[in-house]
């Protein structure tokens, strides 16, 4: 007679076997989860879209935190840049995202337990099973991910054991539309729409300084826009501003008095106090269906028999 012992645990060869875990961009967050990979000796491969760490961070360095830096530090990672002897910056302070960018991530994207795995100006297009579509569930668990990529030299496919999404909504923005869809007419006025939080008193002012500009969105990215906004105005009197929101009031922005972070909290005060001075012109219940370009008028002309003629542009 064969004796089982069933308290052995059963050993089998997996698909999954040897095969890194797949994360999608070099942000905070992907770095992050990189670190915590490094720690537990897990292989990894990072995708990001950007020709740098931190790519969306980019776009808005000119933001500044409502956390700080205490805040902002994750724990496996700074475990790891203070082996190379990195300290983390005033921890009461706030910093912007290029600050962000510039002592935190960018140090930890180039220690080389992550470098040599971070992959840059490769676009992950889709993610599905290996041999696997929709229908099939026979054996998914063990299945590998397969991840179709693109960058200069054209499309390929990867396996991963498992998938880590950070690639974060930054270049996946709300639609304007209440639909959830792209508002009808927006190719026509494509060259007019700004994406979320731009710098308009620093490298983008000349598009804004003057101008009557409007900001949809009744979250703090808008608040932000909308104080900066206001501090353009203050240089060029001629700007004029309008906040679009869906409902009656703005309430993820205006209601902090239970708010833990100081300078977040105080946010919807300055904006409350801008549309009470008349600075910000406030339009509630409001919902995008279509947009189109506007068509101005031309003042009215003589004509050579003396009478007003006017043209239709």
């Amino acid at each position: 007679m064969t004796l089982v012992d069933l308290t052995a645990p059963t050993v089998r060869s997996s698909r999954l076997d040897g095969l890194p875990v797949a994360i999608i961009g070099a942000g905070p967050i992907g770095l992050a989860a990189a670190s915590h990979l490094v720690e537990r000796g897990i292989p990894f491969e990072i995708y990001e879209t950007g020709d740098a760490s931190g790519h969306t961070v980019s776009q808005w360095a000119h933001i500044r935190f409502f956390s700080p830096w205490k805040m902002l530090v994750d724990p496996a990672a700074g475990r790891l840049l203070a082996d190379t002897g990195w300290t983390v910056p005033d921890e009461k302070k706030l910093p912007t995202g290029g600050q962000f960018l510039d002592e935190y991530l960018a140090p930890l994207a180039a220690l080389d337990s992550i470098r040599p795995h971070i992959h840059y100006a490769v676009t992950v297009t889709d993610v599905s099973r290996e041999g696997m579509d929709r229908t099939r569930s026979a054996g998914r668990a063990d299945t590998p991910f397969l991840l179709r990529t693109s960058d200069e030299d054209g499309v390929r496919e990867v396996t991963a054991r498992a998938v880590i999404d950070a690639s974060g909504t930054y270049l996946t923005p709300n639609s304007l539309a209440s639909s959830g869809l792209d508002p009808l007419g927006l190719p026509a006025v494509a060259e007019h729409v700004s994406h979320a939080l731009p710098d308009v008193v620093g490298r983008e002012r000349d598009r804004f300084a003057g101008k009557r500009v409007t900001v949809v969105g009744a979250g703090h990215s808008a608040a932000n826009t909308l104080l900066n906004l206001a501090a353009l105005r203050r240089e060029v009197p001629e700007t004029q501003i309008s906040w679009l929101i869906r409902n009656a009031s703005a309430v993820r922005v205006t209601t902090s008095d239970d708010d833990q972070l100081i300078e977040r909290a105080a946010i919807g005060k300055r904006v409350d106090r801008l549309i009470d001075t008349g600075k910000i012109q406030q339009l509630d219940r409001f919902e995008i269906l279509r947009l189109a370009p506007h068509r101005r008028r031309t003042p009215p002309d003589r004509a050579a028999s003396g009478r007003t003629r006017r043209t239709r542009h």
